[in-house]
């Protein structure tokens, strides 16, 4: 097993370009290789098992090894296979999933259309909206808004919406027209005795100086996740986005939420719209539409937006917009079983029960000394690890001490994510109270042996 590890190991090391890897580390170190997966566990090369904390990348919501989903490819790709939706065709499952995504959406939508990854539908909202105000007669609105420390993807115009520097450093993004208001996580960025509710009056008064400054004719449109996922699992803070949706109202801007982490149950709710009471006017998702187990996502929209769509579309001839596997009937049929076995199941409700097992025991590590902050809502948290959390003192990013504990909580069977020193902590939906007790055993083990590593300097 050691030598065909190694192999593989150095078979990949000589053909595969990794996403988010330090590839210099990586061409010595190598891989973990994955090769099984059941429920909440995944198992490497070697026949290690390990409790996938993080559900893959935010998305295995039904675990690994659900064969309704296995059953339901096949049976699709044995009927048709693939087939495409440019000039007006279209197939079976793609029409079943869209009225199904938008019966379940978390405000009247129009329309669905599918992309391939949370990426492509942000892009997607990106050029609708553009495509949307040039066919109303002011191709100038069209600024856009994301937040420091939002994440929506990596392609072109998803990256510039992007307020992770190092998404943007070298890459020579943003592009012209991207810009970014402040990150709404309190515990960071609040002044002396600054209440939550203060706070958001803030950055509500700070989003609208910022449009002020723009120019409200130029800013179209605004891009929030209802929790910040990638930024480091931040909560809104109370009454922010009721404060910044009236500044978007009063200047004509359109809200899109990012629902690609948040949405298909993970906050307690089918979609962390419902949980924060939003309006937005498009909502993108992916990830949990089809549990991950096929690439889809989806970008759904307002009546007014997809009445803008058509007038364009009788001008021009076309809606010039698309993918090659836009609503592909066998990701497509995998998408409809996984909102069908979320409903048959009642996995929200499931989420809702056990969700206070995960945030108690997550509330108890934040009285670890390297625990500043704790934080979460439903089946998604972060512990935000500090070298003084009285003082609210970062370690030194060079230390690396997120990394450290992260690949402590692997050696003790547990796989999470360290964003900086902050550890995220995102299961499939389905795991149970007693799993969430293991899984947060391991964590606590990880955290002391950080604890020790850092002591010895």
């Amino acid at each position: 097993m050691t030598e065909q590890k190694s192999t593989y190991a150095q078979r990949d090391i000589g053909s595969y370009l990794h996403p988010y890897t330090n590839l210099s580390t990586h061409a010595e170190v190598g891989p973990l290789i994955i090769t099984d997966g059941k429920g909440i566990y995944v198992s490497d090369e070697a026949g290690h098992e390990y409790i996938e904390g993080m559900a893959g990348l935010w998305c295995t919501s039904l675990g690994f090894g659900e064969q309704e989903l296995v059953e339901a490819a096949i049976a699709q790709m044995r009927r048709l296979p693939t087939y495409h939706s440019f000039r007006s065709r279209s197939t079976l499952p793609g029409i079943d999933l869209a009225e199904r995504l938008l019966a379940v959406a978390p405000v009247p939508m129009s329309k669905a259309f599918f992309a391939n990854s949370g990426s492509e539908a942000n892009d997607t909202a990106v050029k609708l909206i553009w495509y949307y105000n040039a066919g109303l007669g002011r191709p100038e609105k069209r600024k856009m808004i994301g937040r420091h420390y939002g994440y929506h993807g990596v392609t072109i115009a998803a990256t510039s919406l992007t307020g992770v520097p190092r998404n943007h450093t070298d890459f020579n993004v943003p592009l012209p027209g991207f810009v970014h208001t402040d990150m709404p996580h309190h515990y960071r960025h609040a002044r002396p005795g600054e209440s939550e509710e203060d706070f958001a009056t803030r950055l509500a008064a700070n989003l609208e100086a910022l449009i002020l400054a723009e120019g409200p004719q130029t800013v179209a449109a605004f891009f929030a996740e209802p929790v910040m996922g990638a930024g480091g699992v931040i909560l809104p803070p109370r009454t922010y986005f009721e404060k910044v949706q009236a500044v978007l109202r009063r200047h004509d801007v359109l809200f899109v939420a990012d629902e690609v982490i948040c949405g298909f149950g993970r906050t307690g709710n089918m979609w962390g719209t419902q949980t924060y009471k939003l309006h937005p006017d498009i909502v993108t998702c992916a990830k949990g539409l089809s549990s991950a187990y096929l690439p889809i996502s989806a970008v759904m929209i307002s009546e007014q937006i997809y009445q803008g769509l058509v007038q364009q579309s009788r001008k021009h001839g076309v809606f010039a917009h698309g993918f090659t596997y836009t609503g592909h009937p066998v990701c497509s049929a995998v998408a409809l079983k996984t909102l069908e076995i979320m409903q048959k199941r009642d996995i929200v409700g499931h989420v809702r029960q056990v969700a206070p097992a995960l945030q108690g025991a997550v509330q108890a590590l934040g009285q670890h000394p390297l625990v500043g902050h704790a934080r979460g809502i439903g089946l998604i948290a972060a512990l935000e690890l500090m070298a003084d959390k009285g003082a609210r003192k970062a370690f030194p990013p060079e230390n690396k001490v997120g990394e450290y504990c992260m690949d402590r909580a692997q050696a003790h069977g547990l796989l999470i994510r360290s964003i900086g020193d902050t550890i995220a902590i995102c299961p499939p939906l389905i795991i149970t109270a007693e799993q969430i007790g293991t899984m947060m055993e391991r964590l606590s083990a990880a955290l002391d042996d950080t604890l020790a590593w850092v002591r010895k300097g």
